[in-house]
C-alpha cells in the first residue's frame, strides 16, 4: 500500500559531502527503488517538461495565506540541519542532500551540524509522534486541518519574504516506516521545500504527484528543479515572465541533465 505524501505551504513575511555514485549504490540496494530505476522514463518533450514545471512551481496544494501565482525559491545557499536521534536516517538524509547538490546545477545545498546556520530544518520523528510534531509547528487547530485534508505521512513547508524568496523551510520525516518510505519522503519533501510546492495529479512522471512513489531523484524532476534554480528564473516572476525565458533556459537544462545522467 502506498503511503500518502503531502506538503504544507506556510507563507510569512561540518558539511556532509557524499558523491552521487555512492548515493546511487545505496539506493540500488532497495528493490523497490531498483525496479523503478529500470523502468524509468527518461525522454520527455519540451511541452511535457514545461507543463510539469508550471504546474508545480506555481500554486500550492495547501496554503495558509499569501499569493501562489509567483515563483518561490531560495536566493541564498541552502543549509540543512537534521534534528533527531536516528544516526542511520541522518546518514541517508545526508546522501539525499548530496545527490540533489550533484544534480541541480545552480543550487548550493549541503548539510550543516549547526542548527543556527540552517535554513532548512528536518525533524526526524517516529510515526506515532507525527501529529504531535505538526501541532508543535503549526498549532493544534492547523494540525487538525492538515490531518483532515491531507492525512500526511511526511510534511514540508516554507516561509518567504515580500520578494518571494524562501527564507526558511521545515521538513518533518518519519523514521520508522522502512527505507523506501523514508527515502521517498526525504526526496519529495526536501525538493518541495525548495520551491515546487504544488502537488499535481495531472503529471504522471513527477514525484510531486501523490500517486507516484520514486525513492530517488528521477530525471523528470531533475528537469523541474534545474529550471527553477537557473539564475534566469527569478523569485517573484509571474507565469508570463517565466514563459518568456523558458526556451533558452530549457535548452541549457537539457544539456546539463543529459550530462549528469549520461543520457544519449
Amino acid at each position: 500500500m502506498r503511503h500518502r505524501l503531502s506538503t504544507l505551504l506556510l507563507f510569512a513575511a561540518a558539511v556532509a559531502a557524499v558523491d552521487a555514485a555512492t548515493t546511487f549504490a545505496v539506493a540500488t540496494e532497495i528493490p523497490a527503488i531498483t525496479s523503478r530505476q529500470h523502468t524509468e522514463r527518461k525522454a520527455f518533450s519540451d511541452t511535457e517538461i514545461v507543463e510539469g514545471f508550471l504546474k508545480t512551481a506555481f500554486g500550492a496544494e495547501y496554503h495558509l495565506a499569501g499569493r501562489v501565482d509567483r515563483i518561490r525559491k531560495y536566493d541564498s545557499p541552502v543549509r540543512v540541519f537534521a534534528d533527531g536521534t536516528r544516526a542511520d536516517r541522518k546518514t541517508q538524509l545526508a546522501k539525499v542532500v548530496a545527490d540533489i547538490r550533484a544534480k541541480v546545477r545552480h543550487l548550493d545545498i549541503a548539510m550543516t551540524e549547526d542548527n543556527n546556520a540552517a535554513n532548512v530544518r528536518v525533524k526526524l520523528v517516529r510515526d506515532h509522534d507525527l501529529y504531535r510534531t505538526i501541532a508543535t509547528f503549526y498549532g493544534r487547530e492547523r494540525a487538525r486541518e492538515i490531518r483532515t485534508s491531507l492525512d500526511p505521512q511526511c510534511l514540508s513547508g516554507f516561509r518567504k519574504n515580500d520578494n518571494y524568496e524562501i527564507e526558511h523551510s521545515d521538513v518533518i520525516l518519519t523514521v520508522d516506516n522502512g527505507d523506501f518510505v523514508f527515502l521517498d519522503c526525504a526526496y519529495e519533501e526536501l525538493l518541495q521545500s525548495l520551491g515546487p510546492i504544488n502537488d499535481t495529479a495531472t503529471v504522471p512522471w513527477t514525484m510531486f504527484n501523490d500517486n507516484v512513489s520514486m525513492g530517488y531523484f528521477d530525471v523528470y524532476d531533475q528537469y523541474l528543479l534545474n529550471l527553477l534554480y537557473d539564475p534566469r528564473i527569478k523569485a517573484g516572476m509571474t507565469v508570463q515572465e517565466v514563459k518568456g525565458v523558458l526556451p533558452d533556459v530549457l535548452a541549457d537544462v537539457r544539456a546539463w541533465v543529459k550530462k549528469v545522467n549520461h543520457l544519449e
